[in-house]
């Protein structure tokens, strides 16, 4: 009587660790397919995502047209399951040593998850709608930090970079906003640009300098 080892088909015991591999990596989401392209039969599956098994039909196709010397690994490309599921496939021709195909390797991965992360991620970022200005007509803070935010990404500098041109600049937006007529609005704006009331006071004493072309605007109250 022969052993199942025996019996198992050579091509299955060269490259079941791969198949298993590749399963065990991608799991659950993928499935490893061996097939016979004499047969047009499966020859081994693991981590299977449908009932179909060893000795199934492979529906491959004719290889026999392959050229030796040609690319054997094609896709991705994609295929849809019967419950909806679509599946990006890889293929490998794996080549006998006269250069015939042997066996086609098909790795199968699931992109149900990565469908349902991306449209996750896509409803985080979705374009939002303007704050009601009648909640939000006072919250200076938060008008400072969108304006030195919009320029920390325009300039593609960090706030702890920015130069003393970048602050100049970034005054005189906060200055044209009204933002230092509200009492008590250094703080919030030394903490945003990170700087002492030192720099500024002297930052702003340079814009508003005579002869600067600035948007008009009250001092600042401490």
């Amino acid at each position: 009587m022969e052993s199942v080892e025996e019996e198992t088909d050579p091509r299955v015991r060269l490259w079941e660790p791969v198949g298993r591999a590749v399963a065990l990596l991608l799991g659950p989401y993928a499935e490893v397919v061996l097939h016979d392209p004499d047969t047009d039969r499966i020859l081994e599956i693991w981590n299977p995502m449908t009932s179909r098994g060893p000795g199934d039909r492979s529906f491959l196709g004719e290889l026999d047209g392959l050229d030796p010397s040609a690319r054997d690994v094609f896709g991705p490309y994609e295929k849809l399951l019967a419950d909806g599921r679509r599946l990006s496939s890889v293929s490998a021709v794996l080549r006998a040593p006269d250069g015939g195909p042997s066996a086609v390797l098909c790795v199968n991965l699931d992109r149900t998850p990565l469908e349902q992360a991306a449209a996750l991620l896509s409803a985080f970022g979705a374009p939002t709608t303007a704050p009601p200005e009648p909640l939000f007509e006072h919250d200076w803070n938060e008008r400072v930090q969108h304006i030195v935010g919009a320029y920390v990404r325009e300039s593609g500098r960090p706030v702890g970079r920015l130069t003393r041109a970048d602050r100049l600049a970034v005054l005189a937006r906060l200055d044209e906003a009204g933002v230092f007529a509200v009492r008590r609005a250094t703080p919030v704006v030394t903490g945003a640009l990170q700087v002492s009331r030192s720099t500024l006071y002297g930052l702003l004493a340079e814009l508003r300098a005579p002869g600067k072309d600035r948007a008009p605007g009250k001092e600042c109250e401490a």
